[in-house]
């Protein structure tokens, strides 16, 4: 699944959370970035298992940046906010990535 994936400088290589390069960059009006999760290569129901984990680490009002490649994240992360009581602040696709940034709520 992630075999031959080459490995960017910070990640762990098992799609682990991990800290952002920049979380204070320009037109991230939302708060910096506590932890990047990185579930590209990973299918339902992983991205949003690894976001949930990535969250429980966090305080309420924390916000984590979910990258996945699977189609179905797509609809799968916008429900688990719904219904876990997290905010999607922005949803965007870059190329085959899927991009979401996920403000944790004071439920968890």
């Amino acid at each position: 699944m992630t075999a031959g994936r080459s490995m960017q400088a910070g990640t762990t290589g098992a799609g682990e959370p991990q800290a952002p390069g920049n979380p204070q960059a320009p037109g991230n009006p939302d708060g910096p970035v506590a932890l990047v999760v990185d579930a590209e290569g990973l299918v339902c129901p992983w991205p949003v298992l690894k976001a949930r984990k990535a969250l429980n680490t966090l305080a309420a009002g924390a916000v984590i940046e979910v990258i996945a490649t699977d189609p179905a994240s797509y609809i799968d992360i916008p429900a688990f906010c719904d219904t876990g009581g997290h905010v999607l602040l922005d949803q965007r696709r870059d190329g085959p990535r899927f991009v979401y940034r996920v403000r944790k709520g004071a439920g968890d």
